[in-house]
C-alpha cells in the first residue's frame, strides 16, 4: 500500500498571524501538525521548532520500533522548545502536537494537547485521539457533553503541551491501515468550528482527493467563523 497526502494551513478570520505549522513528508512517511501558544510570535516559533525537530529525528532509516522512535522524537522536540525559552520573549511559548508515522502498513499516531487525529473507514469517522484539555476532562467526568465542550469558553485550555515542562510524554497508539482508509490530522481550529458529523460528511465526499478534502475542511471552518488558525493534513491509503 501507499499513501497520498496533502496539508493546508489558514490563518482564519479572527487572527492576525498563523501559529500553526505542519509537515507532509512522503519520503519519511511522516505527517505532523503543531498548534503554537504564546505571546508575540512565540507560538509560531514553538510550533515550527516542534515540526522541524520531528522531521530531523525521524529522517533516517528506521532504527527500532516506530512507537518508540516517535516518542523519542517528541521528547527531543520538547527539549528543543524548553531550551529556546531562555529568550525573554519566548518564555511562555508552547505547542500542541499530533503526528502520524507510517511503517509496515501501520499508522503510529502520537499526540500532546488537543490537536486531533481521525480515521474514516468504510464511511464511518472515528476519533483516534483524546484531547489533553480541561473541557475533555469534564466530558469524561460526565459534567459536559461533547456539544457543550465544543463551544465552551475554556475549550482552549490544554492540560499537556510541549514546552510546558521539562518532560513531555505523547499518548501513542497504533492503527492497522487498509486500502481506502482516510486519516485526518487537524489543529483545534477545525474541530471547534466544525462538528465531527460534518467532518465525516466532507471526508466521505472528498476523501479520495486529499487536496480537495483539505480545502473543503478549511473553507467550512472559515464559513463557521474561523475563530482560530486552521490546519489539516489528509492522508489516503491506496493499494
Amino acid at each position: 500500500m501507499r499513501a497520498e497526502a496533502y496539508g493546508l494551513s489558514d490563518v482564519g478570520r479572527r487572527r492576525e498571524s498563523n501559529e500553526d505549522a505542519f509537515l507532509v513528508d512522503a519520503r519519511a512517511h511522516l505527517y505532523v501538525i503543531a498548534d503554537g501558544m504564546g505571546g508575540y510570535a512565540a507560538g509560531e516559533v514553538a510550533s515550527r521548532l516542534a515540526v522541524d525537530s520531528l522531521k530531523e529525528s525521524l529522517a533516517g532509516p528506521p532504527d527500532g520500533k516506530a512507537a518508540v522512535r516517535l516518542q523519542d522524537a517528541v521528547h527531543a522536540a520538547n527539549a528543543r522548545i524548553c531550551d529556546s525559552q531562555a529568550q525573554a520573549d519566548q518564555r511562555q511559548m508552547g505547542t500542541t502536537l499530533v503526528a502520524m508515522l507510517v511503517e509496515e502498513e501501520r499508522a503510529v499516531i502520537g499526540h500532546v494537547g488537543d490537536s486531533r487525529a481521525y480515521l474514516l473507514r468504510e464511511g464511518e469517522l472515528r476519533r483516534l485521539t483524546s484531547d489533553h484539555s480541561w473541557v475533555n476532562e469534564q466530558v469524561k467526568l460526565g459534567l459536559l457533553s461533547d456539544e457543550a465542550a465544543q463551544r465552551h469558553p475554556m475549550r482552549n485550555i490544554v492540560t499537556r503541551a510541549l514546552g510546558s515542562r521539562t518532560e513531555a510524554t505523547a499518548e501513542v497508539r497504533e492503527e492497522g491501515m487498509r486500502p481506502g482508509d482516510v486519516f485526518l490530522l487537524c489543529s483545534d481550529g477545525l474541530n471547534t468550528m466544525v462538528p465531527d458529523s460534518e467532518i465525516e460528511a466532507i471526508l466521505r465526499r472528498s476523501g479520495k482527493d486529499p487536496e480537495h478534502a483539505c480545502r473543503e475542511l478549511v473553507s467550512r471552518a472559515n464559513e463557521r467563523g474561523g475563530e482560530d488558525n486552521t490546519t489539516v493534513v489528509v492522508v489516503r491509503v491506496v493499494p
